[in-house]
């Protein structure tokens, strides 16, 4: 008994037992905000992407209607030329046939003052029967409100046709530059929520997005105020 007490006294100690793992908590994943940002990424995506595509097609429109106001100016503007030329010829007949009268009403040529009366057109004579009437108070037929050659109303209708469709012309060449900004503003939102899907941190991203919605929202808010052609 006391050797096998001495003996198991003697004995060498019991190495320790090696201590069980503690069980490894899950990592926090860094890129946790991802899908979330992937989500929104898509949609802003897709909503500027119908966004700019529509002012792509606005700019082009409009750009397509200042074309036929300015063709349509320019031919206003040639008929009004073509209408004036009408009424210059109209006013150089009438002017030798008056100095005609003229002259042989000085000469006391009563006869061929009336033959040459006879041959006054239609327009001069109104004008000159209201120059006599109001006793000649004007200093000639050409002077009357009432004397209007062929042509001249034309050329002043034709000629005010064409500065309206010019003035449109450059109002729809502002509306189509207006889209086409509208579109460099959207594609600046198209490259942030692209950026965004890069891998960077998750808080860049979050600006990035923000700061690609707020731009969105304005240039949203300012196309709502901008006609649009179908």
């Amino acid at each position: 008994m006391s050797e096998e007490s001495a003996g198991s006294a003697t004995a060498a100690p019991a190495a320790p037992t090696a201590a069980a793992p503690a069980p490894a908590s899950a990592p926090v994943s860094r890129w946790r905000h991802r899908p979330f940002i992937e989500i929104v990424a898509v949609a802003m995506l897709s909503v500027t992407a119908i966004l700019t595509a529509w002012c792509g097609f606005q700019a082009s429109k409009w750009s397509g209607e200042r074309a036929i106001a300015f063709a349509e100016a320019s031919a206003a503007r040639v008929e009004a030329t073509d209408a004036d030329s009408e009424a210059r010829e109209a006013r150089v007949v009438d002017l030798i046939i008056y100095a005609e009268w003229v002259t042989a009403n000085a000469q006391g040529a009563t006869a061929l003052a009336n033959e040459i009366e006879a041959r006054f057109t239609p327009h001069f004579r109104v004008a000159f029967d209201a120059w006599q009437a109001d006793e000649e108070a004007e200093p000639g037929p050409f002077a009357m409100a009432e004397y209007v050659p062929p042509g001249t109303a034309e050329s002043a209708e034709r000629s005010a046709y064409a500065e309206a469709r010019f003035a449109e012309a450059l109002e729809d060449t502002e509306r189509g530059d207006n889209y086409s900004l509208l579109t460099v503003l959207f594609a600046l939102v198209l490259f942030l929520t692209a950026m965004a899907q890069r891998d960077i941190h998750h808080v860049a991203a979050w600006i990035m997005l923000g700061l690609a919605g707020l731009i969105a929202l304005v240039g949203f808010v300012v196309l709502l105020t901008f006609p649009a052609r179908f």
